[in-house]
């Protein structure tokens, strides 16, 4: 259902509450007519030094996931996003198909849109106009359980993954203060020898630095947030484009 500011879509998106980078991005690709409405996983800013934290962090944002979802839908929305992004890779393709029928159960059928599967359509959407994308480079904020996971995806839709550059963010809110510098070298660590970069995390904030990368690295260089938000409303149905987020919002 639409409403007198959101008059064309109610996009609800559910993210953690350390998460301070996906509602900006998602805010300033929005199209008029488009409003974002944020529903907050509650989750503590644990510390994440190994493996081990990682999964303590992980499995409480399992725990409040549903809840916030269920708090999203009283609005009414037209489709969820999940502006959250481990999750939506774990235990690869399979994985990521389970929690999306999980996810459309708890929604009563309302379109749902993930990280994971976004920058796959992505990826794809490139392709239509380009050459075959096989080997990819792949930045992530996480530990190497995540990281382990997220590339188990990507080999299970078909592609190689070359080269990959874990940041070990030491928490889920400092994983907002990865500076510009760091994930602009990040995208040159994982360039060399690929068809395209891939950005994972969403409290990363890679959409400009994306944008940019793409730029002078003459490659596909795709920000999880500007993928997922993308898909979304293609996804619905909207083909609005803009220019500062790189070929996929300005092209696609």
């Amino acid at each position: 259902m639409v409403d007198s500011l959101g008059s064309r879509m109610k996009f609800a998106v559910v993210a953690p509450s350390t998460n301070t980078s996906v509602e900006p991005e998602y805010a300033a690709m929005q199209p008029r007519g488009v409003t974002n409405h944020f529903s907050r996983i509650a989750i503590p800013d644990t510390k994440v030094t190994d493996d081990d934290s990682f999964m303590v962090m992980l499995n409480t944002i399992r725990d409040s996931t549903f809840g916030a979802v269920d708090v999203s839908m009283s609005m009414e929305p037209g489709c969820v996003i999940m502006g959250m992004s481990a999750e939506t890779f774990w235990d690869g393709a399979e994985g990521a198909d389970r929690l999306h029928k999980r996810m459309l159960e708890r929604t009563g059928g309302v379109p749902v849109i993930m990280g994971s599967t976004a920058v796959d359509a992505a990826i794809k959407a490139y392709e239509k106009v380009g050459s075959p994308i096989r080997k990819i480079g792949i930045i992530t904020p996480y530990m190497p359980v995540g990281d382990a996971n997220v590339q188990k995806f990507f080999e299970d839709q078909g592609y190689e993954v070359v080269n990959l550059v874990g940041l070990k963010s030491p928490s889920p809110m400092l994983i907002a203060h990865e500076s510009k510098q760091t994930l602009k070298r990040a995208a040159i660590a994982v360039s060399e020898g690929v068809d395209a970069i891939i950005q994972c995390g969403t409290n990363l904030a890679f959409a400009e630095v994306a944008a940019m990368a793409e730029f002078w690295l003459e490659k596909p260089v795709i920000a999880i947030n500007t993928a997922t938000y993308w898909h979304a409303l293609r996804s619905m149905g909207f083909a609005d484009q803009m220019d500062g987020f790189g070929r996929l919002m300005s092209e696609f």
